[in-house]
């Protein structure tokens, strides 16, 4: 409940990270059929809708959403159920170790890490990925147990279906779960009982991960590249083996457990030493410690390596060490029980009740103190009003407001957010950050949000965009609202009379470029990004489709069709109908390398060497000689399992690249020669 009162009492809007993981639980509900309108779609375009982060969380997300509401404040029911589920999970884990008390100590003092109780209403990834990760570590470590304790097949499935729950939520639960599960594999290899077991568990993690991973692996790795090694480099983190990144997190922790928690670690140091001087064999425990000695070993073993991988990434943020802090609150409610044993057996029972009381109180306060001070009482970015203005003129309708400004607040995914509530199809995008994009967005655009004053970006062409939307007659001004600090969000829509030119023709022209190989793909990863922006529904592309798909129940052959489908297919992800429309087109124009070498790229990239090779091979003796045919033969055959081709694909790959920039470089000069 009192989650539910600082939410009440919080006036922020979602930030980008939060709105984007709200927008992707949204689509979720709505493709599982859950949340109105229910998109439907088959199995591919449910993977579609998780192309960086796994699905999972989304999907758990997006099933609370539709019981509690599609707001930011009623989606936060969601983070109450993983809290739940990491409250049990550490509770559980306490019990294992000193019994029912220690775990019910390990539940309270996690609801009172300040870290935490911030996560609990801020919508990320963080607290998810805590609890499953969490999960998982616990039921790997009791399968992980000396027999008769572990090595059971039903704890074996249990921790393989935790540990692919966990990287189904966030693929930086590796860096908690590498080294636990390399720790547990070594050492069931060394025992006879286990090996199969160790196998099958890698099969079950492996078969809950190919079907997202084989369909977006290409956008995993390179939003993973730019989450990691971009973001690092653009904010400044340091060196990775600096002093600076290794005592990141360390230095952080105070923060993030607040001053009480800790302060028993260094009692509990004492009291150890203590004990060891005045009694022999030490003193009995309740749940017997010294018989759980191995729980104790892996649970400090899981929490070392999830600090050491987690420090060794390059990007550095508090949020990202939050998985490892459950492990440390039950080494930290350990200090506070060995503390209230030592006192209990000197001065009583009830002076170890007043100290423990005493410290939760401490802690407790601290923790609520740090919460209200990240409540916003002031007024928000207006929002809400404009979408709720927007869809008042456009209904239902698939719509697409481009964003200029770049505020915590007011944002293309807050907007987006904002925009689908109710079952709103209002989509947030942003463009016209570079000066070449906008013409485009003058040409194309039909409703753009602007902002006065201070608009949250630091980049003067997004400004110099506002001065020529406003200045441009084909726009005019809808309404405006007032924000912060004397500014003011203004909604801009395209005349009636300045009817904005489709994307079709444009792309027909595009995809049938392709045909010219690298000369032609150039203009399309120009432009498709920027289109993607303006048209954040694809409506083109159904367009497109149906126009090309008529065309070739006339012609069969006619290749502005036949392309048009084929880069379709490619940008939508649907690799066999690619592969499809890519054989015709090699079929057609049988002299051409470029047909066949766009159908070898999408079949290595579903991860089906083999078709890519035997279509390579088939391939006329002269066309084999193109480098490009050639380096991706070397490929085909090396992922097919002929390594002797390494030493030739080492050759032949960097001769491709040479060339295709050749092209790339060739095309550019003659488009800046060509005259007017």
């Amino acid at each position: 409940m009192a989650d539910r009162a600082w939410l009440a009492l919080d006036q922020r809007l979602p930030s980008w990270d939060q709105a984007d993981y709200l927008n992707s639980a949204l689509d979720h509900g709505r493709a599982l059929g859950l949340i109105h309108p229910g998109s439907g779609g088959d199995w591919l375009a449910l993977l579609d809708l998780s192309p960086k982060i796994p699905p999972l969380a989304s999907l758990v997300n997006g099933t609370v959403m539709a019981i509690a509401g599609d707001s930011p404040d009623q989606a936060s029911w969601a983070l109450a159920v993983w809290q739940a589920l990491l409250l049990v999970v550490v509770a559980l884990w306490g019990r294992q170790l000193l019994g029912r008390s220690f775990g019910l100590l390990c539940a309270t003092a996690l609801v009172l890490v300040p870290a935490l109780v911030h996560l609990r209403v801020d919508f990320t990834l963080d607290l998810p990925l805590a609890a499953c990760a969490t999960l998982a570590l616990w039921l790997l470590g009791r399968w992980q147990a000396p027999e008769p304790a572990g090595g059971g097949w039903g704890q074996l499935l249990a921790a393989s279906l935790a540990m692919a729950a966990a990287l189904l939520v966030k693929q930086s639960a590796l860096l908690l779960l590498l080294g636990p599960a390399l720790w547990a594999a070594a050492d069931g290899l060394r025992r006879r009982r286990r090996r199969l077991q160790v196998l099958v568990g890698g099969g079950v993690i492996l078969a809950l991960l190919v079907p997202w991973l084989q369909h977006n692996w290409i956008t995993t790795l390179g939003g993973t590249n730019r989450a990691v090694l971009e973001s690092a480099a653009a904010e400044g983190d340091p060196p990775v083996l600096s002093w600076a990144s290794l005592t990141w997190y360390l230095r952080g922790l105070p923060v993030q457990l607040g001053p009480v928690l800790p302060l028993p670690a260094l009692a509990y140091v004492l009291v150890r030493a203590a004990d060891a001087w005045r009694c022999r064999g030490g003193e009995p425990r309740d749940g017997g410690s010294s018989r759980l000695a191995h729980g104790w070993a892996w649970l400090l073993g899981c929490a070392f390596s999830g600090w050491l991988l987690t420090t060794l990434s390059p990007n550095k943020d508090l949020r990202y060490f939050t998985a490892v802090l459950p492990l440390l609150v039950i080494l930290l409610a350990r200090a506070w029980w060995e503390i209230g044993q030592w006192i209990q057996l000197r001065w009583g029972r009830p002076w170890a009740w007043v100290l423990l009381l005493t410290g939760l109180a401490g802690a407790a306060s601290q923790a609520v103190t740090a919460a209200s001070a990240l409540i916003q009482i002031k007024d928000p970015a207006p929002v809400a009003a404009v979408t709720r203005r927007l869809r008042a003129l456009v209904g239902d309708q698939p719509t697409t407001l481009l964003v200029v400004p770049g505020h915590p607040e007011l944002n293309e995914q807050t907007v987006t957010t904002f925009g689908r509530l109710s079952g709103g199809q209002i989509e947030g995008r942003r463009l016209g950050r570079a000066r070449r994009e906008h013409p485009l967005v003058l040409e194309r655009s039909s409703w753009i949000l602007l902002a006065t004053g201070d608009q949250g970006t630091d980049r003067p062409f997004s400004r110099e965009l506002s001065h020529r939307v406003r200045a441009d007659g084909r726009f005019e001004r809808v309404e405006d609202w007032p924000w912060s600090e004397g500014r003011r969000v203004e909604l801009w829509k395209r005349r009636p009379s300045a009817t904005a030119v489709p994307f079709d023709d444009d792309f027909i022209r595009l995809a049938r470029g392709m045909e010219r190989g690298p000369e032609g793909l150039g203009p399309v990863f120009a432009r498709i990004g920027a289109e993607h922006q303006l048209d954040a529904h694809f409506l083109y592309q159904e367009r497109v489709r149906a126009r090309a798909l008529a065309r070739l129940r006339e012609r069969p052959d006619d290749a502005d069709a036949l392309w048009s489908l084929a880069l379709v297919a490619t940008l939508r992800n649907r690799p066999v109908e690619a592969h499809q429309w890519y054989s015709t087109l090699q079929r057609l124009q049988p002299t051409n390398p470029w047909p066949l070498a766009y159908r070898s790229v999408v079949l290595l990239a579903s991860w089906n060497p083999v078709g890519a090779q035997a279509a390579l091979r088939d391939a006329p003796l002269a066309m084999r000689r193109n480098p490009v045919i050639h380096a991706l033969t070397d490929v085909s055959d090396v992922l097919s399992g002929r390594l002797d081709r390494l030493a030739g694909l080492r050759g032949s790959l960097p001769e491709a690249i040479a060339d295709v920039k050749r092209r790339l470089e060739g095309a550019r000069l003659q488009t800046r020669t060509k005259p007017p």
